[in-house]
């Protein structure tokens, strides 16, 4: 069941679909991101877009800046969603959010089909980064190197000064996040990355097969940081092949 402020069912999803894909953001971003994986997927599996505070029409609300706060705060609405077998997706800082909604799940006796993790380095590879503290400008450079944002966004200063307080909350929570080596979760983990990306080495996305005790595969795709937005398609159909061997 698909409730509350946190759930966005995506289009052309109307709940009648066998399975669910419960998709997480990138900083900065929001349900609607996933809006062309939906469009692929049509009506095999229901995408829902994860809605964190602060952006769109949850503008008006306190930003969370931490990922731990980003996973309590949407646990609720997904343990409601497991009513058909479901997996979840999530793309940069989404990855780990949606990794610690599962080791949450499954401390409760919970479970998800699978976790797709998308364009972000394992959660035990640790990295010291600072983004979030930079001034404006430096937010932007490093939204320009990642590409995926539309530039015009920054040549309107209302819009870009909302935009960057959203961006920077994020980065707030994904470079203060820790995790140690040793967690795993007990669902597949299957990775997908871009083979460019100026910032996710392949290596440090194959090293999420040390976080799960079940079955773990990687995709490599041409792109960089938002291959996805190329690759939709590509990244269906992955979905329903693991999807449908569960």
């Amino acid at each position: 069941m698909i409730t509350g402020p946190w759930l966005r069912r995506l289009p052309p999803g109307d709940g009648s679909a066998p399975a669910r894909l419960v998709c997480f953001p990138h900083a900065g971003g929001s349900a609607t991101a996933y809006l062309p994986l939906s469009r692929s997927l049509a009506s095999r599996v229901e995408v829902v877009g994860v809605q964190n505070p602060g952006r769109q029409e949850r503008y008006a609300e306190p930003r969370l800046e931490s990922i731990a706060e980003l996973a309590d705060g949407v646990l609720p609405s997904i343990r409601k969603a497991l009513d058909r077998p479901t997996a979840l997706f999530g793309h940069s800082m989404g990855a780990v959010q949606a990794f610690e909604v599962v080791r949450r799940l499954e401390q409760e006796g919970l479970s998800v089909a699978a976790l797709f993790v998308s364009a972000r380095r394992a959660p035990a590879r640790y990295r010291a980064e600072a983004v979030h503290r930079r001034p404006d400008a430096g937010l932007i450079s490093e939204m320009r190197l990642l590409g995926g944002t539309d530039g015009r966004i920054f040549d309107d200063q209302e819009m870009a000064r909302m935009y960057l307080s959203v961006v920077r909350s994020d980065y707030t929570a994904v470079e203060t996040y820790r995790c140690e080596p040793g967690v795993r979760v007990s669902c597949p983990i299957v990775a997908v990355t871009g083979d460019r990306d100026p910032r996710v080495p392949v290596g440090e996305v194959r090293e999420w097969a040390g976080h799960t005790a079940a079955g773990f595969r990687i995709r490599v795709l041409p792109g960089g940081h938002f291959y996805l937005t190329e690759h939709a398609a590509t990244v269906a159909t992955l979905v329903d092949e693991v999807l449908g061997e569960t």
